[in-house]
């Protein structure tokens, strides 16, 4: 299967990505993780309000396979969370960059995104190309 590294997405390390609109950023979890994970059967997220740190836990994700800490890719507060993944987080490996997206958070800095990877950059990354 190809997988998708959409351009006008920032990407960390940890397989969590940001799309940055304004002062909102939507962060999820890229393609190649959810690949890797395979069935995701469950998602624990953090509630409205609350405030992440960039590189803090903010949740976790189970599938089949494996549970994995997820990663603040940037700091902010939580002001929407996708609560239709609570019910049906498959969502998240059938549609990761739409409607599988995770939180919604009003960011505080959007200069710590200065280090995060590009399409191309986490595509040679994780593809090893």
């Amino acid at each position: 299967m190809a997988l998708d590294y959409p351009d006008d997405l920032k990407y960390l390390d940890s397989h969590e990505y940001v799309r940055l609109d304004g002062e909102i950023a939507t962060i999820g979890v890229s393609g190649f993780a959810v690949d890797q994970l395979g069935d995701i059967v469950f998602v624990e997220l953090p509630e409205m309000g609350d405030a992440l740190q960039k590189g803090d836990v903010f949740g976790s994700i189970e599938s089949v396979k494996a549970v994995e800490d997820m990663y603040a890719p940037i700091s902010g507060t939580v002001i929407e969370r996708n609560e239709t993944l609570v019910e049906s987080p498959e969502l998240i490996s059938d549609d990761p960059y739409g409607e599988g997206w995770l939180l919604k958070v009003r960011i505080n800095d959007p200069d710590e995104l200065v280090d995060a990877l590009s399409a191309d950059e986490y595509r040679t990354q994780v593809e090893g190309e």
